[in-house]
């Protein structure tokens, strides 16, 4: 009995332990054909050319000059001359105001001088006769010296008479204001028949000189130690793009470096001038700026998105002759908008994985879906910030 017992509990394990046989075999034999099974990928080829390196900043657009035109001398406004978004020339009449007022100023002056004149020319003719009895020792020497103290105050008289005029013209002048500086007028601060002074605050109009115009953009002070000496070879130049970063708006020159850091930001402020006579850049636009720092001759470029970091540094995944993935150490040089600039680890040619490298591991297979070059215009190699413009920070390796 005790025997049959036995033989039956050896049955049962048996065919317990046959069961889960039957079920880890399926699953194993799942996990095997998962991992043979290719992983799609988008692959690449690395190229040999030039590449301009960029550094990349945010900025906006300041006009070269801007003048709040203003009355000088109190009165009526008579006449605008100017319409709005006109553009107009230095010296240039925009409005004026009754110069009645300072004619009458002038004929006053002028009236005063013809006075004085003819009064300094009485007493000159006084003095001479005075010298000449003095000479004979008719009148006393203190009469000769008072004439002579008396023609001497009537010529003053005479210096501030035309001094007198010299102002009154000055003012009729004023009567009609003209434009300091070469621009474009914006919109008209008052009309005609108000009384203006030259004490006030707003003005008659804003003339702004649009070409050429000033960006005003921020970089990393990390920058600055390569930025300096670039600045000391000659010229630098500046690319302007619209705020996306997909509108090229212009090409200018550096002007300057600003003399301190803003520590609150650690960016430092740079200012570049810019012909613009299609009136692509306007003062106060947001702007993407990118400065060409250097240009590196025949180097070995790919897409940045193909990069990828690890414990041991930079690498790339590339495809074997065998189809499958082979994990490659790369050294980075620059990664400037969609592309990464290699020193060293690839060669031109090279394919490397630009899509699906995250679920790849050093020999799996992989089955390529599209090929393509640094410089598509792809989703994977489109900067981050742009519609497939140059953006993105450019950054050392």
């Amino acid at each position: 009995m005790r025997l049959q017992s036995l033989m039956g509990k050896s049955l049962l394990l048996g065919l317990v332990a046959a069961l889960g046989c039957s079920k880890s075999q399926p699953a194993a034999t799942s996990a095997e054909a998962a991992a043979a099974r290719p992983t799609s990928v988008s692959v690449a080829a690395a190229v040999r050319r030039d590449v301009p390196i960029y550094l990349d900043g945010l900025g906006s657009v300041v006009a070269w000059k801007t003048v709040t035109v203003r009355a000088q001398v109190d009165g009526r406004l008579d006449k605008v001359r100017f319409r709005e978004g006109q553009q107009v020339r230095r010296g240039e009449v925009l409005a004026e105001i009754d110069p009645r007022p300072f004619l009458a100023q002038l004929h006053q002056a002028e009236g005063a001088l013809a006075r004085d004149s003819a009064m300094l020319r009485n007493g000159r003719l006084n003095l001479e006769r005075y010298t000449n009895l003095r000479k004979q020792d008719l009148i006393a020497q203190q009469q000769a010296d008072d004439q002579q103290a008396a023609v001497d105050q009537l010529a003053g008289a005479v210096s501030v008479d035309q001094a007198q005029i010299e102002n009154a013209k000055l003012q009729l002048s004023y009567a009609q204001i003209t434009s300091p500086i070469d621009g474009v007028t914006g919109v008209r601060l008052i009309d005609e028949g108000n009384l203006v002074h030259s004490n006030d605050a707003g003005g008659l109009v804003v003339v702004t000189q649009l070409d050429p115009i000033a960006v005003v953009f921020t970089l990393p002070e990390d920058d600055l130690p390569r930025l300096l000496p670039r600045q000391k070879q000659g010229p630098v130049t500046i690319e302007a793009y619209n705020r996306e970063g997909d509108i090229h708006l212009g090409t200018g020159e550096l002007l300057v470096i600003d003399n301190q850091i803003n520590q609150s930001t650690a960016t430092v402020r740079l200012k570049a001038a810019f012909p613009n006579p299609e009136r692509k850049l306007w003062p106060n636009q947001f702007i993407k700026a990118r400065l060409l720092l250097d240009v590196r001759k025949d180097a070995i470029v790919i897409p940045a998105v193909a990069v990828q970091r690890g414990p041991k540094g930079t690498f790339v995944y590339t495809v074997s002759a065998d189809q499958t993935a082979a994990q490659q150490p790369v050294e980075l040089a620059e990664i400037t908008g969609p592309e990464a600039v290699i020193t060293k680890g690839l060669s031109e040619g090279a394919s490397v994985i630009i899509e699906g490298q995250n679920q790849l591991r050093p020999g799996a297979p992989v089955a390529v879906a599209r090929s393509g070059r640094p410089g598509d215009k792809s989703a994977a190699e489109r900067p981050a910030g742009g519609k497939g413009a140059p953006g993105g920070k450019t950054h050392g390796g």
